[in-house]
């Protein structure tokens, strides 16, 4: 059942909009009747989006951090907006909205403004922040179509739909043509790769994305290639400062790999890979990983609760650890991922574990993966990458495909 599904949510990524996946044009099907039923969002207006520059948003609040080192809690700060960035970013949220359809509305509810907060607001400190509101499919939604009770194609149409005339609004009248990264985290990211499939990759546009951070959802390339299956013309990001590329990698504890026909972590299609990029190593190789994580929200039912510090309760809702967690990404066969290690140490205070696991009834479910911490592992990494390649870009007239500039490890609490 998952490895069908997955074929089938990638085959919806691969087709145009209003389009079945075998790319004949279809005329009324159940997604027009739910695009009647919910009513399409006007993008023109400000209060379609989530997120948007120079107001006070889920992408604007302060956001109180404390470092977590391996002596325990640490200094103290607050990321804010950058005053006038110059480059812009576009994100698309995964699924997070419990409303009781299969497509949500467009009220923005707290699962929203928090998944935002916590996954992208941070970005605010080197691009513009763009986050729309769309019909997604819920987690209602997902539950019944991986019990086989529903048929996800109206309703991936639907929120493809809206993402794609998001972007155009985006495109037309709020990025002035500045550079721009795609931003995208599982559902988000399918809406994201079936958009760079039809809107940008070949196109004249593609010079001016920086890159596509695709977390959490499958990128395909051939087995040793960087290039060539999901995107014809965007390779894989391999190094620090290159644009024009992807960014990718779905994320594995070190000990539990993506097992024989799990839902993440796997192409799709044989002599497929899924891809994966390190973003603490582009080049490739074991890295530590710079994470920022929030740390209020309670475990899943069955999840053991991550106790952050024997000193007591995080003094901030997030904490940043440098370390605490090494990537490295693997291959074997289709599957693809991003190994993680959690570098616990019993004699010293800080937490030994982290969360992610992805719990379903109350059970580990070990073909998600590290699902729930794909955006926050290695958040300070992906800044950090996005800064780099913004200076590279805006340092040159034309994008530069390859750079051996470091990262910088930019303070960030």
């Amino acid at each position: 059942m998952a490895m069908k599904m997955l074929g089938l949510i990638a085959a919806l990524a691969a087709a145009p909009a209003a389009a079945q996946p075998g790319g004949a044009a279809v005329g009324p099907q159940p997604a027009a009747a739910l695009e009647a039923s919910l009513g399409a969002p006007d993008y023109t207006r400000d209060g379609a989006w989530l997120c948007l520059p120079g107001r006070v948003d889920a992408c604007a609040n302060p956001l109180a951090t404390t470092a977590l080192n391996a002596n325990g809690y640490g200094s103290t700060g607050r990321a804010m907006p950058a005053a006038d960035p110059k480059i812009d970013c576009f994100y698309v949220y995964p699924t997070v909205s419990r409303d009781a359809e299969i497509n949500s509305d467009l009220i923005p509810g707290n699962e929203e403004k928090l998944t935002a907060e916590a996954q992208f607001a941070r970005y605010g400190s080197v691009c513009r922040t763009f986050a729309p509101m769309y019909r997604q499919l819920t987690t209602i939604g997902l539950g019944r179509v991986m019990m086989g009770a529903e048929d996800p194609r109206a309703a991936f149409d639907l929120a493809y739909g809206d993402v794609l005339a998001a972007w155009h609004e985006f495109l037309a009248h709020r990025n002035r043509e500045r550079p721009f990264v795609l931003i995208g985290h599982s559902q988000g990211s399918v809406h994201l790769l079936r958009l760079l499939q039809h809107e940008i990759d070949g196109k004249p546009i593609a010079r001016r994305m920086l890159s596509a951070i695709l977390l959490g959802w499958t990128v395909e390339v051939p087995e040793g290639k960087l290039v060539g299956g999901s995107l014809k013309s965007i390779p894989l990001c391999t190094a620090v400062g290159q644009t024009g590329c992807v960014i990718t990698y779905m994320s594995f504890r070190d000990a539990s790999p993506p097992p024989p026909g799990s839902f993440l972590g796997r192409a799709a299609h044989p002599g497929m890979t899924a891809g994966c990029t390190n973003p603490a190593a582009l080049g490739g190789g074991r890295a530590p990983l710079d994470s920022y994580w929030y740390t209020l929200r309670p475990p899943a039912p069955g999840a053991p609760a991550v106790a952050w510090s024997r000193e007591g309760a995080p003094p901030t809702p997030y904490l940043r650890t440098e370390g605490l967690v090494t990537a490295e990404c693997r291959h074997d066969g289709t599957a693809g991922w991003l190994s993680l290690t959690v570098n616990g140490n019993p004699a010293d205070p800080r937490t030994d574990d982290i969360p992610g696991d992805v719990y379903i009834g109350g059970r580990l479910n070990p073909g998600w993966g590290m699902h729930l911490a794909d955006a926050a592992v290695a958040q300070g990494d992906l800044i950090a990458l996005v800064e780099a390649q913004a200076r590279r870009f805006t340092a040159s007239a034309t994008p530069a495909r390859r750079s051996a500039a470091r990262p910088p490890r930019v303070r960030r609490r």
